[in-house]
């Protein structure tokens, strides 16, 4: 009778663990902190405003890296400072051109645009 190996792979040489390729050193590094803040920064919440329905997400400092210009004031946001984007959820042009047509606004001149009552 012949004996047949479990798998056709080939058994791993000596030098593999030696190397620092284990299948357990993945595991021994500790695990990333989890930042809740920056996590529930990038979930829009929707507004109903005079001016129509909005999707509103926050953009911490520390994830924005672009200049943006707010459409508010006409001022530029710099990198580094927080802000929000918006769009429109009932666009006449569907959401996903709403989507592509969403603006950074300081959080002020977002609140404070024409239009921008909210309804209760």
């Amino acid at each position: 009778m012949m004996i047949m190996p479990r798998s056709n792979r080939p058994r791993r040489t000596p030098g593999a663990a030696a190397a620092g390729r284990t299948a357990r050193s993945k595991w021994a590094r500790p695990a990333p902190e989890f930042d809740l803040e920056r996590t529930r920064a990038g979930i829009p919440h929707h507004e109903s405003a005079v001016d129509g329905e909005w999707s509103v997400r926050r953009i911490t400092a520390s994830n924005a890296a672009k200049e943006y210009r707010c459409p508010g004031c006409g001022q530029v946001i710099p990198p580094g400072i927080a802000h929000l984007v918006a769009w429109q959820e009932d666009s006449l042009l569907g959401r996903q051109t709403a989507v592509e047509d969403r603006r950074h606004w300081h959080e002020r001149c977002w609140r404070s645009r024409p239009g921008g009552r909210l309804l209760r």
